[in-house]
């Protein structure tokens, strides 16, 4: 036997199983997104290079997006994320559309980088903004909209936590301990991996980036201030509006919480599971200039993201990814003969103007080869038209679940599918 071919990596494959994860995952956002009055978008898969490389950091453009040049020359991008292509897409529009803006969508993203558990070079995400307004207590709505998730989906308070922080209290805060502004991305690049380093590597990494020891004390201080948030009037009305909203035991204050794109301005969140060493499910925050830097007028949003792929393990490993079953159709009419193979399609017809999902056998066999079919596929009913029943105007029904078997009108029978699989 050749050697088959072998999926790219970092990419999977979506057998009727897995892609009735996927379909139920993306049912799950809509109905949140929805009940909120998210409207749904789409976006091209493919995008110019240059929209991703006017913000969104020169590691995403140069080390994780997958890069080509198209016949005209142009470089060309497979899209990483979709806030870019959401700014583009308003910028277009931006005198034709009712703001504030609420948006949502769910689809494939591609970077280049290491697979490992919980991460993939192909992956789907849900992305949500909310654009068109600068009052910052607009951002408890999409804290809400990630609390109503995790209910929706089972996982409780206890289970994850949505931890929120904000970039211009973190600015004033360095600028006190002794910071300027030309450290503020080393020191944003120092915060987020403080808890990915053991901590001699994160003293050593703030040593070789020229931050000596009596600064890294008192940002170590700030980093363990849980009641920092008082000193934000933003967060505090934010904090007030979560708990009177009823969300308020999903979230709570994490200084360390910084996200790493460049275009975040105000608020910044990311959702982790609660037990040590939690896994990030999914982050955003608070945007103050991407239409603009697209070359729209100035327009700010808050929005967030969340891949497919680490809720499906969270899901999982806390027991409650779904039952699912991926066969659409309880019902196979089998084919009695060659003469007989056109009643047969007919007869399935008939199952589906009444609402019923149907397969037909599509070539003679013997009927304990159907019913294998028929079992194999999950099946629960087959139904048989041999020429004698055909005369009468009845069907011979098998339920598979107790193997028993009889013959009824065909309206009847029909009636009595309609109600067993309802």
């Amino acid at each position: 036997m050749s050697q088959i071919i072998q999926r790219v990596k970092g990419t999977r494959d979506f057998y009727p199983e897995e892609m009735a994860y996927r379909t139920w995952l993306h049912n799950q956002i809509r109905i949140v997104s929805e009940s909120f009055g998210y409207q749904e978008y789409e976006g091209p898969f493919l995008e110019k290079l240059e929209l991703y490389a006017a913000k969104s950091g020169e590691e995403l453009v140069k080390e994780q997006a997958y890069v080509f040049n198209d016949r005209g020359g142009g470089e060309i991008a497979l899209r990483p994320e979709l806030t870019p292509t959401l700014a583009r897409m308003v910028a277009q529009r931006q005198q034709e559309l009712a703001y504030p803006l609420r948006l949502w969508s769910f689809g494939p993203f591609w970077r280049y980088e290491q697979p490992q558990k919980g991460r993939s070079r192909e992956f789907f995400q849900w992305n949500i903004d909310l654009l068109g307004t600068k009052d910052t207590r607009c951002d408890a709505e999409l804290l809400a909209v990630c609390a109503a998730f995790f209910k929706q989906v089972g996982l409780s308070a206890e289970k994850v936590k949505v931890s929120v922080n904000d970039r211009p209290l973190m600015d004033r805060m360095l600028v006190n301990i002794g910071f300027v502004e030309d450290e503020k991305s080393i020191v944003y690049r120092l915060i987020d991996r403080r808890d990915k380093l053991n901590h001699s590597d994160w003293l050593a990494y703030a040593e070789e980036n020229g931050i000596e020891k009596d600064r890294m004390l008192k940002l170590t201080e700030l980093l363990e201030r849980d009641d920092l948030w008082r000193e934000s009037e933003e967060l505090s009305a934010i904090f007030e509006l979560v708990n009177a909203m009823g969300w308020g035991d999903y979230i709570r204050y994490d200084p360390q919480v910084i996200r790493g794109l460049l275009y975040y301005t105000g608020t910044v969140f990311e959702a982790r599971e609660t037990v040590a060493g939690g896994r990030a499910i999914l982050g955003g925050g608070r945007y103050g200039n991407l239409v603009a830097d697209v070359g729209g007028d100035p327009l700010s949003g808050v929005g967030f993201a969340m891949g497919d792929v680490m809720i499906g393990l969270v899901l999982a490993e806390n027991g409650l990814a779904p039952a699912l079953d991926p066969q659409p159709a309880k019902v196979v009419v089998s084919c009695f003969s060659p003469e007989l193979l056109a009643n047969s399609y007919v007869l399935a017809g008939k199952l589906r103007v009444s609402g019923i999902n149907a397969i037909c056998y599509p070539e003679p066999a013997k009927l304990n080869k159907q019913f294998k079919f028929a079992d194999r596929i999950g099946a629960s009913y087959v139904l048989i038209a041999g020429p004698d029943e055909i005369v009468e105007g009845k069907v011979a029904m098998k339920d598979l679940s107790n193997r028993t078997q009889e013959t009824l009108p065909l309206d009847d029978a029909i009636q009595q599918l309609v109600s067993r699989l309802a």
